[in-house]
């Protein structure tokens, strides 16, 4: 199934006008990558999957033309008027690049807001809290909008990977937004465009914690991203016709000749993890849920990613086990690595996985698949 995004915000006919004394709400989901990390910007399929803790903006309209965003759970303000164009006045001034955005695409404000946001999304550890954040408020500014629209789910990736990454040319592809405007567990394939097919959700608990390390995210993409970028080319000079989609293990240990032995181990281990995400899309698939191949999957998938990518850290490998020795299915570090969080399947006791991993030195979290991004009037979602 393909979704696309249009740039159109005339759409469907819009409901009936919004009062100004109604209070609106748009809520998004974090995500958790259970399979493809490192994958998206090779234009390689992943399985991103929302998970139950969330972003939440509410929203009043104002008399004036100024928007007021109050963030308590990290004590800032932002505070800007709406003028014809917003100049910005910090790194990832997402606020403001929502606006502009949004403005661009064709949809106008003739009325301010006041705004409040709260999350239970740990902040800066590898669970899109930021993705979250934006795409709320692009489909909160979609629907207070005097055309008061409610964004499919590809139109609010689009807009929300515009106003995050594009903006501020930043490195970043659109998994994050994807996920959290779909919903759910989705397979994400970059070949030739961007693909998405949602999943089956009924996979059970999983445990999130969070390690407290920080995360070196530019650090690890400048190594792993650019060290696989440096093979491509080395290949393609030798094949022009070399694609990372289509290459086989075999085809790996041939052309290994061409490459040091790090770079070598380095394809590899990308072609491997490429495998694991299909056969586990696959899995997700099937009419009967093989939930412990799912979780070995997992396990595989780490162990390259430690191993090979080396982007795990030894307290979160400490976690990890310590999860697995409590009954977890099985169990990754999450995101970029260096850092930030780990998750294991546990759809069978996972408050004593919780307690293996608080007493490995991590902050557990018990979720589940979680909705997609939700835009209403009312005081809750």
């Amino acid at each position: 199934m393909r979704r696309s995004a249009s740039n159109n915000p005339s759409g469907p006919p819009p409901p009936p006008s919004l009062s100004s004394e109604e209070t609106f709400v748009a809520s998004s989901p974090g995500r958790i990558c259970l399979f493809g990390e490192h994958q998206d910007y090779l234009g390689l399929p992943v399985v991103p999957c929302a998970i139950s803790l969330r972003v939440k903006i509410r929203a009043r309209r104002r008399n004036d033309l100024k928007i007021h965003v109050s963030l308590p759970d990290i004590g800032q303000e932002e505070h800007f008027g709406l003028r014809a164009r917003i100049p910005y006045r910090k790194e990832r001034d997402y606020f403001r690049s929502g606006v502009n955005v949004m403005r661009r695409a064709g949809f106008r404000f003739s009325r301010g807001l006041d705004c409040t946001v709260h999350g239970t999304i740990p902040i800066n550890t590898g669970t899109a809290s930021s993705s979250a954040l934006v795409v709320s408020w692009i489909a909160l500014l979609a629907f207070v909008s005097d055309v008061h629209r409610q964004l499919s789910p590809g139109e609010c990736a689009r807009f929300a990977h515009e106003a995050e990454v594009l903006e501020f040319r930043e490195p970043g592809g659109m998994m994050d937004h994807l996920a959290a405007a779909f919903g759910g567990v989705l397979t994400v394939d970059f070949t030739g465009g961007v693909s998405v097919r949602q999943q089956r959700t009924d996979l059970g608990a999983f445990v999130l914690g969070d390690s407290g390390e920080p995360k070196d995210t530019k650090g690890i993409l400048s190594r792993v991203k650019e060290g696989v970028l440096e093979i491509l080319r080395t290949l393609t000079k030798e094949n022009a016709g070399f694609s990372l989609s289509a290459v086989t293990g075999e085809e790996v240990e041939q052309r290994g000749s061409l490459l040091p032995p790090g770079e070598r181990a380095l394809l590899a281990g990308t072609v491997r993890n490429r495998d694991i995400t299909r056969e586990a899309s696959a899995l997700l698939d099937a009419t009967e849920l093989d939930r412990r191949r799912l979780g070995e999957l997992l396990n595989e998938h780490q162990a390259v990613l430690r191993d090979v990518l080396k982007i795990s850290t030894p307290k979160i490998d400490g976690m990890i086990e310590a999860a697995r020795h409590a009954g977890a299915y099985g169990a990754k570090i999450n995101g970029s690595g260096g850092g930030g969080c780990m998750f294991a399947y546990a759809p069978e006791l996972p408050e004593r996985v919780a307690e293996a991993i608080a007493s490995a030195g991590g902050k557990p979290y018990i979720v589940s698949v979680g909705d997609g991004t939700r835009a209403a009037t009312g005081t809750d979602l």
